[in-house]
């Protein structure tokens, strides 16, 4: 049995292996992430921004020593950016170079119809996986060993992309005119998709996918994150930053502080050498967890009272 599959042998080594690498997740998480590798299945992760949806993914390649191969997702995206295009530049450099064997390739032709023949067999050339240019989406498919595939923000693409996406994730195959169908090599990529509910999906891409949906974690759970990522916190205003985050996770906020920026104000408070929350520190700081000046302005006349609840 290999690495891969002596990871991926259950929930638990699973749930294992990602605490190992500071990914702390949910039981469901785990369970998804085994199902997605036991059945060869895309995972189609949603979610508010900041949950851990794209660290999930960049952690599994990291788990399972696989290349990460991402592809992010915006307004317009075509298959030229996503899955191949033609390297003009060389074909036409050949071009210009074997001029000077047209007259030997149309040597002998007997009248028009057998001139354009030649030249068709002749240009054909030009259109081969020499003067392919691969794209995230091919080049996963090539990645001979496999590979894990983040297709990040896919609510951002327009619908038209979904369909380009249907083959992919129904059959690891890419199918392109002018060679054929190209597939996956002996081990499909690992495919993870992630959306911040933007936009609906389209049903025919879910019915590819597995489902998982990523939301804030309880306070345990983050507090552990916390713990994973900046070892060096006091407990305590681990116990207490936390707490203040769910506090402002209640309000209605523009953009409620994400994981990340848990993270980022964990570190900033231990720069600042606190061993625990008080008013002003929190009023310092706040630009840190909050991005909107309305946000923070709305915050800031409730910190006082925030501060004395988390920290009797």
């Amino acid at each position: 049995m290999g690495d891969i599959e002596k990871i991926a042998a259950s929930v638990a080594s699973l749930q294992e292996s990602f605490e190992a690498h500071n990914y702390i997740c949910s039981d469901q998480i785990a369970t998804a992430v085994f199902l997605a590798y036991q059945l060869r299945k895309p995972i189609l992760i949603e979610g508010p921004p900041g949950v851990g949806k794209t660290e999930l993914a960049k952690t599994a390649a990291e788990m399972f020593a696989l290349p990460l191969i991402r592809l992010q997702c915006y307004e317009g995206l075509d298959e030229s950016k996503a899955i191949y295009e033609w390297k003009y530049g060389k074909q036409l450099l050949y071009t210009q170079v074997l001029k000077e064997a047209l007259d030997e390739v149309l040597q002998g032709a007997k009248g028009f119809t057998e001139s354009v023949k030649r030249l068709h067999e002749f240009g054909d050339i030009f259109f081969s996986e020499e003067f392919l240019e691969p794209r995230p989406l091919l080049k996963a498919l090539k990645e001979e060993n496999g590979c894990v595939l983040l297709i990040d923000e896919i609510d951002k693409a327009d619908n038209e992309f979904e369909s380009l996406l249907l083959e992919i994730l129904s059959d690891y195959q890419v199918s392109i005119p002018e060679i054929g169908t190209v597939k996956a090599l002996a081990e499909p990529p690992m495919v993870f998709l992630t959306s911040n509910n933007t936009r609906e999906i389209s049903d025919a891409l879910k019915r590819r996918c597995l489902h998982l949906y990523i939301p804030f974690p309880d306070a345990d759970i983050e507090q552990r994150i916390v713990a994973a990522r900046i070892p060096e916190i006091p407990p305590e205003l681990q116990r207490q930053l936390v707490a203040f985050i769910h506090e402002l996770r209640t309000m209605d906020l523009k953009k409620q502080p994400a994981i990340s920026e848990t993270i980022d104000w964990a570190r900033t408070l231990v720069l600042l050498h606190a061993e625990a929350l008080d008013p002003k520190l929190v009023t310092d700081t706040l630009n840190v967890i909050l991005k909107f000046q309305e946000d923070i302005e709305n915050v800031t006349t409730e910190v006082s009272s925030i501060t004395a609840r988390i920290t009797k």
